[in-house]
């Protein structure tokens, strides 16, 4: 579950998409993802169904969210396979 911002900032590099990127497949604004990632190490406050869209997508790019004990993530597939 996506529960931080640096957990989703992790995603978005491994997924290898911009901001704008993840905002525009979540249909959000982009300033919705920057203040999601703004938060770090704190949980991401806001509309639920906004950071359950954005993790649709990041999983949807092979993201696979962790938290065994802390928040992770994990590429499980590239884009090609």
């Amino acid at each position: 579950m996506l529960t931080t911002g640096n957990q989703l900032k992790a995603a978005r590099a491994l997924a290898g998409l911009e901001q704008k990127d993840v905002a525009e497949k979540a249909g959000l604004n982009v300033n919705t993802v920057r203040n999601m990632e703004a938060t770090g190490a704190g949980q991401i406050a806001g509309r639920a169904q906004n950071v359950q869209n954005v993790q649709r997508v990041l999983e949807m790019e092979g993201i696979e969210f962790l938290n065994h004990g802390q928040p992770g993530v994990r590429l499980v597939k590239s884009k090609a396979g």
